[in-house]
């Protein structure tokens, strides 16, 4: 019981993959693949939070 509803959904899913057409961009894709590094993306997205403490030293977790 309670298949129809995702089957349903899967259905809408697959139709929409199959049908639709997307504008792929094959430049940026074989950047990506072979490891190109782009221009506009040179900075670290995600911060890191340890930056703010580089010379803090917890020492040994362990006694």
């Amino acid at each position: 019981m309670g298949r129809g509803r995702a089957k349903a959904k899967q259905t809408k899913v697959a139709r929409d993959l199959k049908y639709r057409t997307y504008e792929t961009d094959f430049g940026a894709l074989a950047r990506e693949l072979h490891g190109d590094e782009d221009t506009s993306q040179k900075a670290d997205p995600i911060p890191d939070d340890y930056d703010d403490w580089p010379d803090y030293d917890a020492g040994p977790s362990r006694p």
